[in-house]
């Protein structure tokens, strides 16, 4: 378990550097505007957001699909609402 925040916040900008441009802008606002407005729970469930693809993640911020789980469709839906800096 990592307990120093410096090392868990350059491990959650690593994790959200993904293969799509689109998806590091839109991940990486959010890590910079939105995350810490997040409870644990849903901290949790944005850490497995990102274990989901490119194209998942992609279908899920345009809104063309939601997820089965309803806490990583709440966090997917602040993601959405993060307004773009």
């Amino acid at each position: 378990m990592v307990t120093d925040p410096a090392s868990a916040d350059g491990r959650l900008r690593w994790r959200c550097r993904r293969g799509m441009l689109e998806l590091d802008i839109v991940l990486e606002n959010f890590l910079d505007y939105g995350y810490s407005e997040l409870t644990l729970d849903e901290q949790v469930a944005f850490e497995d957001l990102l274990n989901y693809s490119d194209q998942e993640l992609l279908e899920y911020f345009l809104g063309h699909t939601k997820p089965e789980s309803a806490l990583i469709a709440d966090v997917v839906q602040c993601i959405r609402n993060t307004p773009a800096y």
